[in-house]
């Protein structure tokens, strides 16, 4: 056999890796960067290193909890029209090979966080032991499923935030809660409105869940998010803090990518994969520029 051969046969298994290893969802890990952004971080150098390092560490350990729940579930991933194109549904990649890279990849993203304090550690492992429960259990209770996901993006923040020494805001912090909770009913929906449409099977959980409850949920979701946010930005704390009332200005921004959003979701049949579907849409991806741009500039 010819050099090449082997070379494409490398290539590939290290492209069905890092597929497996589905860095597309790091996106979410941004989380992390909440307390770092209003606290004005990058003022410090070793502040922003540690971020820097937690992120990594939190994709990996992310990254290991996806392989394992991809082994769980590869028999019936084989039946989705999208799933079954996995490298371990697919058999590009082997369960002895998924289950060596998940062994390789949490150690080190744990390492990683220990290296930054024991508060990153400590976050790290609850991520893992609450993520294996859901896997194997809470993934298929009605409503608790989606608390679950959403104590991933609460432990970001506070990876970003007590983890590196930053005093989380409490409004801020609620936000952030209403937030992962908007974004993980929103993917519930987004799922129902796509199997009932197209008839295809989805997740098992989605038999118990109605349109119905979910447009309630995320009305109310959408209206906590927002008045939170508001909230925060005029709390004389945040105030006193930063010297400037401007933040409410960035109020309207928020809500128009919460609405923008929500539109995607029930004229778009988009949000099943909210870290791929935001950079589909413009307008999302605008939203956030202009949202952080002038967050920025009232801060700096």
């Amino acid at each position: 056999m010819s050099d090449t051969f082997f070379v494409e046969r490398r290539d590939n298994f290290i492209r069905e890796i890092i597929r497996l290893l589905r860095p597309h969802q790091w996106i979410k890990n941004s989380f992390v960067f909440t307390g770092y952004l209003f606290a004005k971080g990058w003022n410090s150098n070793e502040l922003t290193l540690s971020l820097i390092i937690a992120v990594c560490a939190f994709s990996l350990v992310a990254s290991g909890i996806y392989v394992i729940n991809d082994l769980r579930d590869r028999e019936r991933d084989k039946e989705h029209p999208e799933k079954r194109l996995r490298p371990l549904p697919a058999g590009t990649i082997s369960s002895w090979g998924a289950i060596f890279c998940a062994i390789v990849i949490l150690p080190i993203g744990i390492g990683l966080g220990y290296w930054v304090s024991t508060e990153v550690l400590y976050f790290l492992l609850s991520y893992v032991v609450i993520n294996i429960f859901y896997t194997y259990w809470l993934k298929r209770i009605v409503i608790l499923d989606v608390f679950v996901l959403a104590s991933g993006f609460i432990l970001r923040i506070l990876v970003g935030t007590l983890g590196v020494g930053i005093p989380p805001s409490k409004w801020l912090l609620l936000c952030g809660i209403m937030l992962a909770l908007f974004l993980g009913f929103g993917k519930r929906q987004a799922e129902l409105l796509v199997t009932r449409s197209s008839e295809q099977s989805g997740r098992d959980v989605l038999n118990q869940y109605s349109n119905k409850v979910l447009d309630s949920i995320l009305t109310t979701l959408s209206a906590s998010v927002l008045v939170t946010y508001a909230l925060y930005t005029v709390d004389q704390v945040t105030v006193h803090r930063h010297h400037t009332e401007a933040l409410i200005y960035t109020v309207p921004i928020v809500a128009y990518g919460l609405f923008r959003y929500l539109h995607l979701i029930y004229h778009h049949e988009v949000g099943q994969d909210p870290s791929r579907d935001m950079f589909k849409d413009i307008h999302l991806v605008g939203t956030v520029l202009v949202w952080l741009l002038s967050v920025v500039l009232i801060l700096g």
